[in-house]
């Protein structure tokens, strides 16, 4: 059985925002947003949010196709991890707010589920790398997945950081996580023991 991996959106560090941001940044990443071609998002979604997004990149990699999975966007629905984007771009993504964005993100996430439902089989699990406590990315996804849109069972009553460090655990250790359908899931719970630290 197949599985295709959507990660939601990086939550910006805003310290790292604006070292990425500042026009006149020298390190690598910076240059490469700045430049027309840009830079993978999947990389600059890494920096921007940290251990949260590089253990859903990394456990995407590991075990989803495409590799990487699809990234969820704030106003151009999925992307791969690979798609190239600019400083320009980012500022864009930044000025919608998913509470009030309405339409403007509905639209293309749903338009491009719809796309990706019809392509997959269909006995593929669709796995949701976010938070299913609000219904800002499940309530679109399960209208067109149905009981296919899966998650971590284990994410329940963890935080952003606890849920990085288990996915870059099992990504490293080539075990998957069980999951479980979104659709009439328990959406909060007791926060779970800490993790032991990464050797």
């Amino acid at each position: 059985m197949s599985r295709v991996f959507l990660l939601s959106p990086a939550r910006c560090d805003g310290k790292r925002a604006k070292m990425l941001l500042n026009p006149t940044a020298t390190f690598e990443l910076a240059r490469k947003i700045r430049a027309p071609g840009g830079a993978p998002i999947g990389e600059v979604f890494s920096f921007l949010s940290g251990l949260y997004f590089r253990g859903k990149l990394a456990y995407a990699t590991a075990f989803g196709e495409p590799v990487g999975g699809f990234v969820i966007t704030t106003d151009r629905g999925l992307v791969t991890a690979d798609t190239l984007v600019t400083r320009d771009d980012l500022l864009a993504f930044s000025n919608v707010d998913l509470a009030t964005a309405g339409e403007r993100y509905v639209a293309p996430l749903r338009k491009h589920a719809e796309e990706l439902a019809s392509r997959i089989e269909g006995d593929s699990l669709v796995v949701l790398l976010g938070s299913i406590a609000t219904g800002k990315y499940c309530d679109t996804l399960t209208a067109v997945f149905g009981r296919r849109l899966v998650f971590p069972s284990t994410f329940v009553g963890r935080g952003d950081m606890s849920r990085g460090g288990l996915l870059l655990r099992h990504a490293r250790d080539g075990r998957e996580l069980e999951y479980e359908p979104v659709v009439g899931a328990i959406r909060h719970g007791k926060r779970p023991p800490r993790l032991e630290r990464l050797r």
